[in-house]
């Protein structure tokens, strides 16, 4: 009997463990049993066929009560539909940020054209259009109320004093001379007076050196005798003779005109300084970078 049992292992014993290793696990099983039925035959030959309790049971599992899974799949079907619900709302929100970011840029970018078209406007001596109001000044500085009209529009304005003819010539060059009488006149604070001087003189000598000093120092005039308006206009005139020797004094002072007239408009007088040190960055120095500097900050520049 030993020896059969003996016998009967090795037999079981030669069976390659890889192959063993391969089946699934519920081939393994069955293999198993039947290895046990036939040691089981060898060993109660004739017998009734009983087994040996097994010292390890497989674990009962409970019966899941009714409606369990159902509850199992809606919870979590409830999960997820949370999750998605909350996955939406963050989607919805970093669109809505997007959105709000992407009109700044464009207003921004609209902001940035406007001003480009603007100094471009300006560095080519181009009026830009006046809208509805331009008559008020509210578009200031590159579009000034026109001058008084005559009877045909209106109140005729006050004529001009005639200007004072100039001394003899001193310098040789009447067309500073002329400027000299007028600055004369400025000097003497005799506004209307040196106005009409200085406009009688670049009106005469138009090529002349002196005629961007003269257009200058008419706007001043104007600055200084409360005509902010008027003073503006003549600054912007002078900036027109890109190679004046006052085009960068002009900016200044008109950005200065710009300041005190009423309303203010310093977002206007800011443009101003920009273009002026964007045209002329070689020339703002000494006393005239001291002006910029100051009017940047009675303005509020950025």
């Amino acid at each position: 009997m030993k020896k059969a049992i003996f016998a009967i292992l090795l037999l079981s014993a030669a069976a390659p463990a890889i192959a063993q290793q391969s089946l699934p696990v519920d081939k393994r099983v069955d293999k198993l049993e039947k290895e046990m039925k036939a040691v089981q035959r060898k060993v109660f030959p004739g017998g009734a066929q009983q087994y040996f309790e097994p010292e390890i049971k497989p674990q009962v599992v409970p019966a899941t009560p009714a409606g369990s899974p159902a509850d199992s799949v809606v919870t979590d079907l409830t999960r997820r539909v949370d999750a998605l619900e909350k996955a939406l709302a963050q989607l919805t929100g970093q669109v809505e940020q997007n959105s709000y970011n992407l009109r700044k840029l464009e207003d921004q970018f609209a902001k940035m054209k406007g001003d480009a078209d603007y100094r471009l406007n300006v560095l080519e001596g181009k009026t830009p259009p006046a809208p509805a109001g331009a008559a008020a000044g509210g578009n200031l500085p590159y579009v000034v109320p026109p001058p008084p009209k005559g009877a045909a529009g209106g109140a005729a304005a006050a004529p001009a004093p005639a200007a004072p003819a100039p001394a003899a010539t001193l310098s040789g060059d009447p067309g500073k001379d002329a400027y000299m009488a007028g600055y004369d006149l400025w000097m003497q604070k005799k506004y209307p007076d040196a106005i009409a001087a200085l406009k009688a003189m670049y009106a005469k000598y138009p090529k002349n050196k002196y005629a961007s000093y003269a257009r200058n120092l008419a706007g001043r005039a104007y600055l200084d005798n409360g005509q902010y308006n008027d003073a503006i206009r003549e600054f912007f005139e002078n900036t027109k003779i890109e190679d004046g020797e006052r085009a960068p004094h002009s900016y200044v002072f008109m950005a200065e005109a710009l300041m005190k007239r009423k309303p203010p408009l310093f977002d206007k007088a800011c443009q101003a300084y920009d273009v002026l040190q964007a045209k002329y960055p070689d020339k703002v120095s000494g006393p005239l970078a001291e002006m910029v500097a100051k009017g940047r900050a009675d303005a509020k520049c950025k």
